[in-house]
């Protein structure tokens, strides 16, 4: 079952990345400087690192 988790993790990994990755291109799309693009993408995106982070922290520690 371990290994099935840590695929599962690297899953929603690939899938967090790319998710951040299509975020900051739609920020960027319309911006006119590097801070109309960037202060809203770290607002938008560190709650969800962090949660995602927080998830996996406790889906791993639980196996112990």
């Amino acid at each position: 079952m371990r290994i099935a988790t840590v695929a599962g993790l690297g899953l929603v990994l690939v899938a967090l990345g790319y998710g951040t990755v299509a975020v900051f291109l739609a920020f960027d799309r319309d911006s006119h400087s590097a801070s109309d693009t960037i202060r809203p993408f770290v607002i938008t995106m560190a709650p969800v690192w962090a949660v995602a982070i927080w998830a996996s922290v406790s889906l791993l520690r639980r196996h112990r």
